[in-house]
């Protein structure tokens, strides 16, 4: 989980660099379009899908669906990268799990403990930290960071059905696809001519991006969510110190407190799911 934020924290501090000239949906097309590379180890298992029958078409509309929510949301993330620091970019996608456990509630049914409310609640007064409406201006950077994080809870949440019919190899390769199939249009629309660094700078972004993931996956194997998930608050640290270092952006306190809020609440709500698991796994044997 260490080199997972240290992945992420350059895919954010490569996208604001050359996110100033390059517009926003054009940027997030090309760092996925530059990152089908990465999809060819997937290609095998995603014919054998459509072979055997798996990517039927109620499957495929899940797929469609969840390529949109997340295509808007990665629009959303590059644009607001340019307009906020990198630390208040990190900090409010903190909310994404937060925003998932109340979407699972509304549309998949799953029960809401008093304990994990009370952590919604912790976790949105961090938010609130964070952006102090009424103190401060509150930017079209900021909104967009929040746009940001609900399509990406959205998009997990279509993600769940998905993840008990394919392959978790197809469900991250049918992502990639889809979503940079949704960007083209935008990215079309606004298009400027990229420099020869600038291409290497999104194929960096894709690389790390993918070896994000990656290394995700192995700590995910390798222990409890509650384990892995306060490992990711240093991501915020580390955000904070490239801001101040490569893009002179003060660091402010109240952007750390409200992460660590919410990461507080994120990671109490992955503690008491491992314990449920637990108790539900003993009550089946």
């Amino acid at each position: 989980m260490m080199v997972t934020g240290l992945c992420f924290v350059a895919v954010t501090a490569l996208v604001k660099y050359y996110g100033q000239r390059i517009p926003a949906s054009e940027a997030a097309f090309l760092r996925y379009a530059l990152g089908l590379v990465f999809l060819l180890p997937m290609l095998p298992a995603m014919a054998r899908a459509w072979r055997d029958g798996s990517l039927s078409a109620p499957v495929l509309g899940l797929f469609g669906l969840r390529g949109m929510v997340h295509t808007l949301g990665v629009i959303l993330w590059f644009f607001a990268m340019t307009k906020i620091p990198i630390a208040e970019v990190t900090a409010m996608n903190y909310m994404a799990p937060v925003y998932i456990s109340i979407g699972a509630a509304l549309f998949l049914g799953e029960r809401l403990a008093l304990r994990r409310i009370t952590a919604i609640v912790v976790a949105l007064v961090g938010g609130l930290i964070i952006l102090r409406p009424g103190l401060r201006e509150v930017s079209v950077g900021h909104i967009a960071m929040i746009g940001t994080a609900l399509f990406f809870a959205a998009s997990y949440l279509v993600a769940k059905p998905l993840s008990g019919k394919v392959s978790p190899t197809v469900v991250v390769g049918m992502l990639s696809l889809t979503v940079t199939i949704g960007l083209f249009p935008f990215a079309a629309a606004v298009w400027v001519t990229p420099t020869l660094q600038e291409l290497f700078g999104l194929l960096l972004v894709a690389a790390f991006a993918t070896a994000g993931h990656y290394s995700m996956t192995l700590a995910f194997r390798a222990a409890p969510m509650a384990v892995t998930q306060p490992v990711t608050f240093l991501q915020l640290i580390w955000s904070a110190l490239v801001g101040l270092v490569f893009f002179a952006e003060p660091i402010d306190i109240w952007v750390v407190v409200g992460g660590a809020l919410i990461m507080a609440s994120v990671s109490f709500i992955a503690w008491r799911e491992m314990v449920l698991n637990k108790r539900r796994a003993r009550a089946d044997t």
